[in-house]
């Protein structure tokens, strides 16, 4: 099988992986891929339905492939396809692949390929009976400093204003040997760093059979030789048990780095949201860590304008994030997500007030963001070099394992290197340094 293939991905960094799976798929049976710019036989789009305006941009992003490349077979995946595959196919889609047969569409396209019909065809199985993760070959990542993994996929919570159970079904887990088989092999071709990827990643291994945990793997890529980072995607508060702190902190591979979701600083709002945890146990948690490891970057997620959110309610999420040591905040303005339980609740939020609350919070993690900078003036860090250039000022950029960003003057040997650095300046979106 020969043919050119592009993809236009939607939404999550998981989505971004899924896409390198599927192109690894593809380039096993002698497909060629091309950037979406350039003609295709195949453009596969792989969607995104977490809001309402995610299926809108899906919908455009579909017309658009069929605008750019004339007579290409169309292909639509990912979330939105599975939700809703009728919608998928009322905009033209020659293909519609759910997430639950994903892991077929090198199949699926190589037989719409040789078919001179033209009639859509509908791949999506019932998620709620996916069985374990399949096995992917590993994506051609040449010349990428930072390798990512998908570990674990599907969530088993049903929070208010998520669509994702739905759209990617229950958890479950690929086996510890083959993570640590594929990590290893990503390493030897080059990636000093390995981020794990999953939907609800600390649930991990609680599916298979004997069960197995986070911490337990963590365990044993740690031991990987050649590896410097592995780096967690996200990772909800009520997993982190004593066995998974322990290894977080101990561990010199561990990336000093942790994305924790909170949502809202108000009980009230996580109660109704149906989160998992208190705000008095997230605090615990994250004061644990952050005394435990010296200079750690910290991410979190915000929902504002949830329904129902009093002024004193996003008055104690502000509270929260002011006291807890955050690197930066993801803050999402709160939409309604039809078929969620969120949708279908009272008192919603005027627009301007939502607008408003973002508005606030994003200055914040902008404050945030830019005193852990400046803590790192004058300091040696150990970093990654990325394989792109700052476009403002043309030097590299490198990674911290904090998760900072370091421009410095060097040339393009160094890229997909570990250098240290000695940190001169913070600027307002990353930091600058210079070679020690």
């Amino acid at each position: 099988m020969t043919g050119t293939v592009a993809f236009a991905t939607l939404g999550c960094r998981l989505n971004q992986v899924d896409t390198q799976e599927m192109q690894a798929r593809l380039e096993t049976r002698g497909f060629r891929t091309v950037p979406f710019e350039e003609p295709a036989d195949v453009v596969v789009v792989n969607s995104c339905t977490v809001t309402a305006r995610a299926d809108f941009s899906d919908r455009q992003m579909v017309r658009r492939a069929a605008r750019q490349h004339p007579g290409a077979r169309v292909v639509v995946t990912g979330c939105w396809a599975q939700t809703s595959p009728a919608e998928a196919v009322a905009t033209g889609a020659d293909l519609v692949v759910g997430n639950a047969d994903k892991h077929r569409i090198d199949a699926l396209i190589a037989s719409l390929v040789t078919n001179a019909d033209r009639a859509t065809r509908v791949a999506v199985s019932d998620i709620r009976t996916a069985g374990a993760m399949p096995v992917a070959p590993l994506a051609r990542t040449a010349g990428r400093s930072r390798a990512f993994l998908k570990v674990q996929e599907g969530c088993q919570h049903r929070c208010a204003f998520c669509i994702v159970p739905r759209a990617r079904g229950v958890s479950r887990s690929q086996h510890p040997e083959i993570v640590v088989d594929q990590v290893r092999r990503l390493v030897d071709a080059g990636h000093p760093e390995v981020v794990l990827t999953g939907v609800d990643l600390g649930h991990y291994g609680a599916d298979l059979t004997p069960a197995t945990t986070l911490a337990a793997l963590l365990r044993r890529i740690g031991d990987i030789e050649g590896l410097r980072w592995v780096r967690l995607s996200s990772v909800l508060p009520a997993y982190f048990t004593p066995e998974l702190v322990d290894v977080v902190t101990g561990a010199p591979r561990i990336a000093p780095h942790l994305h924790i979701p909170l949502q809202s600083g108000s009980d009230r709002v996580l109660r109704r949201m149906r989160r998992p945890y208190t705000v008095r146990r997230y605090r615990a948690i994250v004061e644990r860590l952050a005394t435990r490891i010296p200079d750690l970057g910290l991410g979190t997620d915000l929902i504002v304008g949830f329904p129902g959110e009093s002024d004193g309610d996003f008055a104690d999420t502000m509270r929260v994030v002011d006291e807890l040591p955050f690197s930066y905040l993801h803050v999402f303005a709160y939409s309604d997500r039809r078929e969620t339980e969120a949708a279908a609740m009272p008192d919603h939020l005027a627009a301007r007030t939502v607008t408003r609350r973002s508005a606030v919070l994003r200055a914040r993690s902008d404050d945030k963001a830019r005193a852990f900078r400046a803590a790192l003036v004058d300091r040696s860090v150990e970093a990654l070099v990325l394989e792109t250039r700052d476009r403002a000022t043309g030097g590299l950029i490198a990674l911290t394992g904090h998760y900072v960003e370091i421009v410095f003057d060097g040339p393009d040997s160094l890229m997909r290197r570990l250098v240290h650095l000695r940190v001169t300046a913070a600027g307002d979106e990353r930091a600058r340094g210079e070679l020690e």
